[in-house]
């Protein structure tokens, strides 16, 4: 029944679960609730089923924690990449906005977020342990390659250079290579927000850590 005044109770149980979703307002989750009032049956039900299969068959990988629907994950399980070159991102859609661009041939990381103590974030909400131990035991990596090179990857943010300075520091005591993205990425701007372009003039410009280890 309808609430008075308000929308009938499916929809308003709709809007108040779309408007959960990041960055959207009640608003827009009011206008995608009437489009999807106006889809048919079949096409609501192919929607239910496919947000069902990802809660179902969608998990993160056990080497490099990216989203995948088989383990380990299609780039981990792959013999042509170089995974002794391990780039570490933030999220799963860095990730797939450097793989557009063709020319990181390594492995990844998912940290799952970056450091924010101002949001509640801290070491033990990322990554950060499963990291470790793929530098410091080969058989964490990929077909056990030993790591020779970690690219940071993260996002030219305050948190993202938190995050940096803090695994360059957990690093430097490690026989690796640490190299950064190029600043060919805006100052502030979040990385998912990048043209494959400019990820792939950070990727080829990337620099190194003049205190990291040989």
């Amino acid at each position: 029944m309808a609430r008075a005044g308000g929308y009938p109770e499916p929809v308003e149980r709709l809007i108040e679960h779309l408007q959960r979703m990041p960055g959207i307002g009640r608003r827009t989750a009011a206008r995608l609730a009437f489009h999807l009032l106006k889809a048919s049956k079949e096409e609501a039900a192919e929607l239910a089923d496919a947000i069902l299969d990802v809660s179902r068959e969608i998990c993160c990988c056990d080497i490099c924690w990216q989203m995948t629907d088989v383990q380990p994950c299609r780039i981990c399980n792959d013999p042509g990449r170089d995974a002794s070159c391990l780039l570490v991102v933030e999220q799963p859609r860095d990730l797939m906005g450097i793989e557009a661009t063709g020319i990181h041939q390594g492995v990844y990381h998912v940290l799952t977020g970056r450091l924010d103590p101002l949001g509640g974030v801290g070491v033990d909400d990322l990554t950060i342990d499963a990291l470790m131990k793929r530098v410091d035991d080969s058989a964490c990596n990929p077909r056990g390659v030993p790591v020779s090179e970690v690219i940071l990857g993260l996002s030219p943010t305050l948190e993202g250079d938190t995050t940096a300075h803090h695994l360059t520091d957990l690093l430097r005591s490690h026989s690796v290579k640490i190299t950064r993205l190029a600043r060919g990425l805006p100052t502030g701007a979040s990385l998912e927000f990048a043209t494959p372009a400019m990820l792939a003039d950070a990727l080829l410009g990337r620099s190194g850590d003049s205190e990291s280890a040989d």
